[in-house]
């Protein structure tokens, strides 16, 4: 597994203004920072990458008109700079980060840097799923009660370079993913953890995966808030570990404040009684999954002061987030739909479960050893073909095969090299009423920069010219 610990750092500097500073990682947070560290005043700047000019053409791009240097993962650099900055997933075992440590340098990472640095009220939400979700729709709640609202963080918005723009009235909501939790510090006054599941096994032991979520609130502080929900074991028991006031959500019925589900009804027990926000039927986004999302976002809000009528407001005008259960396209009936973010078993699942025409399910990418039971299960109940692409295509055939050996009517598993290939498959063997669903339990990373870029690839696939179709 990749060594991935938090980072044993000596301080946080106020500035990096006159300091030779290194940045680990090109991607979207070393973007923002090399940015910041221009807005700072940095002497210099100089990015560690190990992809090659070409892979970098888009950051670089970005980056016109900045002054930084562009160099190799090479421990030798620890000699030349005053800090460190890692972007996320950068492990603790690199050579360069150990070199600098070894220097006792300060090593710091962006939402570690924003934490200490920004100065307005913080929301900062996490889980294994339901992330950007949740974070986009408290987003919408707080605009739609004209609050000033800046949302970023692992939702693809750089923090950093956006300190400028934040001041002691700004509303500030944060994803966080649990890569961005390694080297944090410090938690925001409110923390919402939607749930804790199985995910990312092939880097991280269960246990440590786990302390790594609860870093989002075991800094909090008696006179801050956690949102926890009611119905997940793991994330629920988490309450020990902050002085903070509990809030809940969840279907299921539970003590104290929080947001839950009463006879169709959405409602916020608060200090003064329930308040009725809405009825179910007024979410527009599909599946139990995202009513749970819906249910985190009202008590997030509602902590923050939010009234109910722009709650219910954004509920009822929001229609999710790109690549999540996204109709793409509709050619001949079928109806092809984009859930790239699915990167683990236990999304797809979900996906199935908010799907309720029979399904093609296209299952790939790269495998994160977690468990396959579940949707295994789900996909013998729901799908009438599964089409196996990209790296782990042979594992997830073969889970699928065993898992259903014997059965003479489970759905048919077919294995393509490609997800083009998938598409074409899907397409020649889907008839008028189904869904083709990319779901696909793996990351996107065997072929795709991440999971967007292949959302868009597949979006692109199933709006092209028709392939001759039959049926299966």
């Amino acid at each position: 597994m990749v060594a991935m610990t938090s980072s044993r750092t000596q301080h946080e500097p106020r500035s990096f203004r006159g300091l030779r500073v290194g940045v680990v990682g090109l991607g979207v947070e070393g973007v923002d920072i090399v940015r910041f560290l221009q807005i700072e005043g940095a002497a210099e700047i100089v990015v560690s990458e190990r992809r090659r000019l070409d892979e970098l053409a888009s950051s670089t791009r970005e980056l016109a008109g900045i002054d930084y240097r562009l160099t190799t993962n090479d421990p030798r650099l620890a000699a030349e700079i005053d800090a460190l900055f890692v972007s996320q997933g950068v492990a603790d075992d690199l050579p360069l980060v150990e070199a600098a440590r070894a220097r006792e340098l300060p090593i710091t990472a962006m939402m570690r840097h924003f934490l200490h640095r920004c100065s307005a009220p913080m929301i900062g939400i996490s889980g294994s799923a339901g992330k950007t979700t949740t974070t986009t729709l408290v987003g919408e709640m707080l605009r739609a009660a004209g609050r000033k609202t800046f949302v970023g963080g692992n939702i693809g918005q750089g923090l950093l370079s956006a300190l400028s723009e934040i001041d002691a009235e700004t509303d500030v909501v944060l994803e966080l993913s649990h890569t961005q939790l390694v080297r944090t510090d410090r938690s925001p006054q409110l923390a919402a953890l939607l749930n804790v599941t199985p995910n990312h096994l092939d880097q991280f032991s269960w246990e440590a995966y786990v302390d790594l979520k609860r870093n989002l609130l075991r800094h909090q502080r008696g006179e801050d808030v956690v949102v926890l929900p009611s119905d997940d074991e793991v994330a629920a028991k988490l309450a020990a570990d902050t002085p903070a006031s509990l809030i809940r959500f969840g279907i299921d019925e539970f003590r104290g404040q929080g947001a839950t589900v009463d006879n169709d009804r959405i409602r916020w027990h608060g200090p003064a009684g329930p308040i009725d926000i809405c009825g179910v039927s007024a979410v527009r986004i599909p599946g139990r999954h995202n009513l749970y999302n819906v249910l985190a976002a009202v008590a997030i809000a509602s902590a923050r002061g939010v009234e109910p009528e722009p709650i219910a407001q954004a509920i009822a005008s929001f229609r999710g987030v790109a690549h999540r259960l996204q109709t793409v396209a509709e050619v001949d009936g079928v109806r092809y739909v984009d859930d790239s973010i699915a990167t683990a078993p236990e999304r797809t699942v979900a996906a199935l479960r908010a799907t309720e025409e029979p399904v093609v399910l296209l299952l790939g990418g790269r495998e994160k050893r977690l468990p396959f039971e579940t949707l295994a299960a789900e996909a013998r109940q729901r799908a009438r073909a599964v089409i196996c692409f990209g790296e782990a295509a042979a594992v997830f055939a073969h889970q699928l095969k065993d898992a259903w050996q014997g059965d003479s009517e489970a759905p048919r598993v077919e294995v393509v090299d490609d997800l083009a290939a998938a598409v074409a498959a899907a397409r020649a063997g889907a008839v008028e009423g189904d869904v083709v669903l990319l779901s696909p339990a793996g990351t996107s990373f065997d072929a795709y920069e991440n999971f967007t870029a292949r959302g868009d690839h597949f979006a692109s696939l199933a709006t092209e010219q028709e392939h001759p179709r039959g049926p299966s």
